[in-house]
């Protein structure tokens, strides 16, 4: 089939892209600059230069695909206007009964759980992210059109270095580590490569539609992870809780979204066969070490 890749250099999408070049997809990706386009061209892909921003850059590109994966993201103000230009675009499109747009989503848009939750779950999406849920919609709403549409909801990625647990091994090894509040807080994690094969799996099943959430189910809190972090340290870091309130007086909505604790279910994923090969931040620490520091040295 031929898809059309946003974000392909990106945390998320840089995983998909290599998991739709393995399953022998013809990849055409959205880049901005010339030096990335010579990169994936060399790896596959079919390079189509602009800007997800400007959308008439891109969007016959993704008109004549058999389907579409948004995986980029933009941090910062812009975050919202960056994903409403590409949701606007999509479904904007003519109707095509035989297309698929995969939406790329994320577990913020959640909120705090009471109890574990699946795909099913009434939405109470943290301010940094309160526009997601509407988003989800509108890519939901095509399906009626016909067009196979598919929501994916990660939880927090992790692998190769990136990330925000990226961020928690680079502090450890600089020696402080900060965290917001207790730490007692349950993240959803997944890691890199299995979220790009669920990816795979949503694109090749040809029946596959609707929400579905991606995480490793280990349901570890930040005290977890931090301890192993440290146990794993050449130097013992020294960790910091910051309280919530001053958190997000430097960070603003982000800290808010970092303290969530969520214990997330993904049934959906798990019925099309799809089962993490990691289950664990804090039981993998030493590979996950060893992937960040060639990243750096890659960098």
């Amino acid at each position: 089939m031929r898809v059309f890749l946003t974000g392909a250099t990106g945390y998320i999408g840089s995983a998909v892209f290599d998991a739709l070049i393995r399953s022998h997809h013809h990849v055409d990706v959205l880049v901005r600059t010339s030096p990335a386009a010579t990169a994936l061209q060399a790896r596959g892909a079919q390079a189509v230069r602009g800007s997800v921003l400007e959308p008439h850059t891109w969007i016959d590109a993704a008109a004549r695909a058999d389907g579409i994966v948004h995986a980029a993201a933009e941090s910062g103000p812009r975050q919202r206007q960056f994903d409403d230009a590409v949701v606007t675009a999509l479904t904007s499109l003519a109707p095509r009964p035989d297309r698929f747009i995969v939406y790329t989503s994320g577990a913020w848009a959640i909120g705090n759980t009471s109890q574990p939750a699946d795909e099913r779950v009434a939405l109470n999406p943290t301010e940094l992210v309160a526009w997601r849920p509407a988003h989800e919609q509108r890519i939901l709403d095509i399906a009626a059109s016909g067009v196979r549409a598919i929501v994916v909801r990660p939880g927090i990625v992790y692998g190769g270095g990136r990330g925000i647990v990226g961020d928690l091994l680079r502090d450890a090894c600089n020696g402080l580590v900060r965290v917001i509040g207790p730490g007692e807080n349950h993240w959803p994690l997944i890691y890199d490569r299995d979220l790009a094969e669920l990816y795979a799996r949503l694109v090749n099943n040809p029946t596959a539609s609707g929400v579905y959430h991606a995480n490793d189910e280990g349901d570890e809190t930040v005290n977890t992870i931090v301890a192993a972090l440290s146990d794993h340290s050449a130097i013992r870091p020294s960790v910091r809780h910051v309280p919530l309130p001053e958190a997000r007086k430097k960070m603003g909505p982000y800290a808010d979204a970092l303290a969530l604790d969520q214990i997330v279910r993904s049934p959906r994923a798990r019925s099309l066969g799809w089962s993490p090969t990691l289950h664990s931040v804090s039981g993998n620490i030493a590979r996950l070490l060893e992937e960040w520091r060639r990243s750096r040295e890659a960098a």
